[in-house]
């Protein structure tokens, strides 16, 4: 479902919910990272041009021909920015007005410098040093080569020595939005979250606000930490409207790890194993978001819209991150699931095509003039 009408509609929604917008704050975290973003070379053809291997297969090819010799792979730096999944998914909803507070490990005892622009947008607080990605772009994918030892540091003991548990309460109990992401690179992601259950939870009142989790991945942890991840996530909807966000990829291991069928790749298929991930991790909302459309199952109804996919994206990395914070605004501003996903897809679709976070009027005008598939 994306029509002209329902595009029409979300963004006049969009519009004249900017305000609200501008009036609203979130609170997110926690991971933070220095992504370098690479292409890998083909072939050289002077000091200054290559031409680039296209796709991942390319590259496990050239890889797979050293096995047994050696071989000398060159990737070239196109750009230095920040990363992870929190500082984009931040970033992003501050390009939209909100109000952001945002925490995690961006420098230590200083912020580093690649954060200094996110810095003047959002209130920024830092309790480690960053990680560090090397992100290798493809037409069809990304390979994220991550150093994250620093994220070892993320811990709620340090975000009670160097942020404060006042503040984090205070910011906790009253943001419009709390975003935690990344908990597979987290490793003590779990033990802050069940720290807060236990010691910030019992005491909210007020209304019931939107909380977003991104698990990032999890195929490295393992089925039983995988479990109790979910197991916890599900217990915050009891204070929150929880909204769990997966890619394609993470929604197949998700299923796999619960023991649900997987073997069907069709959206059909995929609305399927939504529905019946959401039965068995009970949250408000269940995202899935693949490269050419996107989904939400809650209340057993899937929305599914589709996107506006081009096969020649300006940058991938952060794609998701992006449709994250689309799809938050969607719901922070009381549209439904179809609408919430097609500001999902509008804001990774801007991006993708500009490498920029939109703002809301962005958004309206790309949803009034919708490109087509063809488009690059």
């Amino acid at each position: 479902m994306n029509t002209p009408e329902l595009r029409e509609q979300c963004a006049q929604r969009l519009l004249s919910g900017a305000s609200n917008a501008g009036r609203m704050t979130a609170f997110v975290g926690l991971d933070g990272f220095v992504d370098e973003i690479l292409h890998v070379v083909d072939k050289r053809d002077g000091p200054d041009s290559f031409q680039r291997l296209a796709t991942i297969s390319q590259l496990a090819e050239r890889v797979a021909a050293a096995a047994g010799k050696s071989t000398n792979i060159e990737i070239v730096n196109r750009v230095t920015k920040l990363g992870g999944n929190g500082p984009i998914m931040a970033n992003a909803l501050a390009s939209f007005g909100l109000k952001v507070t945002y925490l995690g490990n961006l420098g230590w005892p200083n912020l580093h410098p690649v954060f200094a622009d996110f810095a003047k947008r959002a209130d920024v607080h830092s309790i480690a040093e960053p990680g560090h990605t090397d992100a290798l772009e493809f037409d069809d994918g990304k390979v994220m080569i991550g150093k994250i030892l620093s994220l070892n540091d993320v811990n709620w003991s340090n975000i009670q020595s160097r942020f404060g548990q006042d503040k984090f309460t205070a910011q906790f109990t009253g943001a419009d939005l709390v975003g935690f992401v990344n908990w597979t690179m987290l490793t003590h992601m779990g033990e802050i979250w069940e720290a807060t259950l236990k010691e910030i939870c019992p005491a909210l009142k007020g209304k019931r606000r939107v909380m977003f989790f991104d698990l990032a991945d999890p195929e490295k942890r393992k089925p039983e930490d995988i479990r109790q991840a979910l197991k916890t996530i599900a217990q915050f909807e009891k204070y929150f409207d929880v909204i769990l966000g997966l890619n394609e990829k993470e929604a197949y291991e998700i299923g796999d790890v619960l023991g649900l069928p997987t073997t069907g790749k069709s959206p059909d298929a995929l609305s399927a194993l939504a529905l019946a991930i959401n039965r068995r991790v009970p949250v408000n909302t269940l995202v899935i978001h693949p490269v050419s459309y996107a989904l939400a199952a809650g209340n057993d109804v899937v929305s599914l819209v589709e996107g506006p996919f081009t096969p020649k994206p300006l940058i991938t990395t952060g794609a998701g991150d992006h449709f994250n914070s689309g799809f938050c605004l969607g719901k922070l501003l009381g549209l439904d699931n179809a609408q919430s996903i097609l500001t999902g897809v509008a804001t990774s679709g801007h991006y993708v095509r500009t490498a920029q976070s939109p703002s809301i009027p962005d958004l309206a005008r790309m949803l009034r003039a919708w490109p087509a598939r063809s488009d690059g």
